[in-house]
């Protein structure tokens, strides 16, 4: 959906360029918090993506708003959860993608972590855990979480 306060002519035309088919051109900022407000009522998660003082507010009552910091006001930036550097709106499915899998890697974290600590503290309260093999067990564990954050950082992950 496009939502913007330009004319109808000029969001036509992006959007026939996009593949966008909802249009709503000559919008308030008011207009763009109800239009949000109106998704989310029917149960929409919204990502909205702005530049100017006008979206401040509709990124503010989205999930996640992203500003297009390059060219963005300085409210604008301030409203969003999220600022893209790069004025490039290609980048945003590598953005969404990227979020997905750090909050994959963030739940495998919480599970090997949670699995080391069950099973030395078991250990510890069935048998005897000799206290080196515990600390070496709790840091491997902390190493291990660590490099899997690291994959986040590979050349691939931030491709769009």
């Amino acid at each position: 959906m496009l939502l913007t306060g330009d004319t109808a002519r000029a969001a036509g035309t992006l959007a026939a360029e996009l593949g966008i088919t909802d249009v709503r051109a000559g919008l308030l900022p008011g207009d763009k918090v109800a239009a949000v407000r109106e998704l989310q009522a029917q149960g929409h998660r919204v990502l909205v993506v702005g530049d100017g003082v006008n979206d401040a507010p509709a990124l503010a009552a989205a999930e996640v708003g992203v500003a297009m910091g390059g060219i963005g006001s300085d409210l604008a930036v301030a409203s969003a959860d999220v600022v893209v550097v790069r004025d490039d709106l290609g980048t945003l499915p590598a953005l969404v993608a990227l979020s997905r899998r750090a909050r994959r890697l963030v739940v495998q974290n919480l599970v090997v972590a949670g699995l080391v600590v069950v099973a030395l503290a078991t250990w510890d309260l069935v048998g005897h855990l000799p206290l080196p093999l515990g600390v070496a067990g709790h840091e491997g564990s902390t190493i291990l979480v660590a490099l899997n954050g690291l994959r986040l950082l590979r050349r691939g992950t931030w491709r769009p």
